[in-house]
């Protein structure tokens, strides 16, 4: 199981050093009166100044000021679009849309993709199916949660630790989520994401020390539980970003953590299914291995190393 575990770090490691920026761009738009709309637009500090984003509302809504629109008609069914100035930058973006009756469709885009269609007014149904998207696409581009579950993969080797580990992970992060989005607690978003940093740290180390009778080789399922309350709280940020249905509210909660826990799984599948080919079909040699995981363990932790350090930074400066 050690080495079938291998091949989580190595279908991961070469996106972890590329993909220091998952932050999407988000564009905000809000109904402040009768076809009426204010739009915001938080950029991520990557892109460069002179290749800002800019939005393109749909043909019947005209500009009455900065960043506010009058439309001859509601947004559903209409587009929205934007564009870089110069080059696509390689980021996706968030869009939302709050209508005046405290409604919220959203819909995370791809880097490759520039229009969002609003969407009609939805039921339960469309809820429950859009969130769980919506949690499916965080966790796969989440690339720091994934390097931590494939780190706790990594420390639980047999079967039954895997089960056990992830299903600790999966219910501490499940009560912190619901605990921040319904409001119960609040936890500022900048120490959380320096932390969720140092808990991949603080694994890599363990592997890279690879010692049996420490506490976190023993029993990993204390660290995938304490460690996953602070990623509750990572996820959370990103769903307090997105918004909750203000008519379905648990529904739009409970389906995104259903969508997170579907894209927990989904990885971990095709990272065994990859490991399995790669140790049965091109039968990787055990000296191979242990090369591969020492280099891949370092990288991971180099890579968490310098996401610590800058939004640690980042903290201290705000």
């Amino acid at each position: 199981m050690n080495k079938l575990i291998l091949l989580l770090i190595y279908s991961v490691i070469s996106v972890g050093v590329l993909a220091h920026e998952n932050r999407p761009l988000y564009v905000d738009v809000t109904e402040v009166n009768e076809f009426e709309y204010s739009v915001k637009m938080k950029v991520p500090p990557t892109v460069a100044i002179n290749n800002q984003p800019q939005l393109t509302m749909p043909d019947d809504c005209l500009a009455t000021g900065l960043h506010k629109y009058r439309c001859q008609s509601d947004m559903a069914g209409k587009k929205i679009t934007v564009m870089f100035s110069q080059y696509n930058p390689s980021v996706s973006t968030f869009m939302r849309l709050t209508r005046g009756n405290g409604e919220i469709y959203s819909e995370l885009l791809t880097a490759e993709q520039s229009t969002w269609q609003v969407p009609a007014a939805e039921t339960a149904t469309g809820v429950a199916k859009h969130y769980t998207w919506l949690g499916i696409e965080h966790i796969l581009i989440g690339i720091d949660h994934l390097l931590f579950l494939a780190c706790l993969l990594f420390i639980a080797k047999t079967f039954k630790r895997v089960v056990l580990t992830v299903t600790g992970f999966t219910i501490a992060h499940s009560m912190t989520l619901m605990a921040e989005a319904l409001e119960w607690v609040t936890v500022p978003v900048a120490p959380v994401e320096t932390l969720i940093a140092f808990s991949i740290v603080f694994l890599a180390t363990e592997i890279a020390r690879n010692n049996s009778e420490t506490l976190t080789q023993r029993f990993p399922i204390l660290v995938s539980s304490s460690f996953g309350l602070l990623h509750g709280f990572g996820f959370a940020a990103v769903l307090r970003d997105i918004g909750l249905p203000q008519t379905e509210v648990l529904t739009g909660l409970l389906f995104f953590n259903v969508g997170v826990e579907i894209g927990q799984l989904f990885f971990t599948l095709i990272c065994f299914i990859v490991a399995f080919i790669l140790l049965k079909v091109f039968r990787l040699q055990t000296r191979s291995l242990v090369v591969g995981q020492t280099i891949c363990i370092y990288v991971v932790g180099i890579v968490a190393s310098y996401w610590m350090f800058e939004r640690g930074l980042s903290v201290l400066a705000g």
